[in-house]
């Protein structure tokens, strides 16, 4: 819905509802590598899955995954322009910047997750393995093999760091100039909002049942994507409107 009609209204072809399209990309190509083969599992039975299947669905996700991290930074970036500098929101952050810095992002989570399914792929498996989960994740796959697997979990954990150590500080960083710029006017009353985001970290496994953690790892691929458009649509009333009219139609 978001994209069907930030498509067809030219007055939300702006910064903001680009980065929430691109935010609606990822979320939909996230939940699309899980929940279709979640389901051949629990409707059909389908719990086999040959390798290069597998690989291709962990670059996938993992790709996705560092895209809607980026996707989250650049939206920081975009609130502390909106927020701290509005004056020149309108000539800082135009379309062809947001597009250049959602490719940039784009090229950064290929390069960075390209090597992760490359190196499963050269890990010997035996002829029969079982993966305890409804979709291949890096160290499940990893668990299963037979081979040295002590260059995979190294990367997996490098660019885990570099992704989030990253992201998370540029976007701490902007959120903390905010909050700073915020205090600086609290006497004045202020039309900007402030940002938020529904994204929840992934949840410890550590004594924790094998089908409660299975149900969980699904639930956040699923639910986060699926409230995150909720969420800003209601947090936007120009959004917000523009919805309502559809739905009207419809």
């Amino acid at each position: 819905m978001v994209l069907f009609v930030v498509s067809k209204e030219q007055t939300l072809h702006k910064p903001m509802y680009l980065l929430l399209c691109m935010l609606a990309v990822t979320e939909i190509g996230t939940s699309t590598c899980v929940v279709p083969n979640a389901l051949c599992i629990f409707w059909f039975g389908f719990k086999a899955i040959t390798v290069d299947v597998c690989v291709t669905q962990i670059f996938f996700l993992y790709m996705l995954a560092a895209m809607h991290s980026a996707v989250l930074m650049i939206m920081a970036f975009d609130r502390y322009v909106a927020i701290c500098d509005p004056l020149r929101y309108a000539t800082i952050l135009t379309n062809a910047l947001i597009t250049k810095l959602g490719l940039l992002g784009l090229i950064r989570a290929v390069l960075l997750i390209l090597p992760v399914p490359l190196l499963l792929r050269r890990l010997p498996f035996g002829a029969y393995r079982v993966i305890p989960h409804t979709y291949c994740d890096d160290m499940a796959v990893v668990k299963v093999s037979c081979g040295d697997t002590r260059v995979n979990q190294t990367y997996t954990l490098v660019i885990t760091l570099v992704i989030i150590g990253i992201d998370l500080t540029l976007i701490g960083l902007s959120y903390g100039l905010i909050i700073r710029a915020v205090l600086r006017i609290s006497s004045k009353k202020s039309h900007q909002e402030s940002p938020q985001h529904l994204h929840s970290p992934h949840l410890f496994n550590e004594g924790i049942s094998a089908h409660v953690h299975i149900l969980s790892a699904n639930l956040y691929l699923l639910l986060p994507p699926m409230l995150n458009p909720i969420i800003y649509g209601v947090k936007t009333k120009e959004l917000r409107n523009q919805v309502g009219k559809y739905t009207c139609r419809m």
